[in-house]
């Protein structure tokens, strides 16, 4: 049992350094933007959520997701399914952590 604890952390802590790692990935992708001269305010360069490093396919899933929970929120009314909601739910939990 504890086993499973110490690996649930280790689990945790490998996806909030990947997060920070992407975050900073994110922000040198804004900087080299800027630097190339687009349209970036150096103003409110560190709080930028830049999607630079986003792929068109990347921006496509993300926009799927979005949909897909939209209507899943939409829908929930009509059909009471702990099994949609739970989906609904995972959706939102991905699309939390890919920003």
């Amino acid at each position: 049992m504890e086993k499973e604890f110490a690996q649930a952390d280790l689990l945790r802590a490998i996806r909030a350094s990947i997060k920070e790692l992407k975050q900073g990935v994110d922000m040198h992708c804004c900087l080299v933007a800027f630097l190339l001269g687009d349209s970036i305010d150096s103003r409110n360069l560190s709080s930028l959520p830049c999607r630079c490093s986003r792929t068109p396919r990347e921006v496509k899933l993300v926009n799927a997701i979005k949909e897909a929970i939209e209507v899943l929120e939409q829908s929930r009314k009509a059909f009471k399914s702990k099994t949609l909601e739970t989906l609904r739910h995972r959706l939102a939990d991905v699309l939390v952590e890919a920003e």
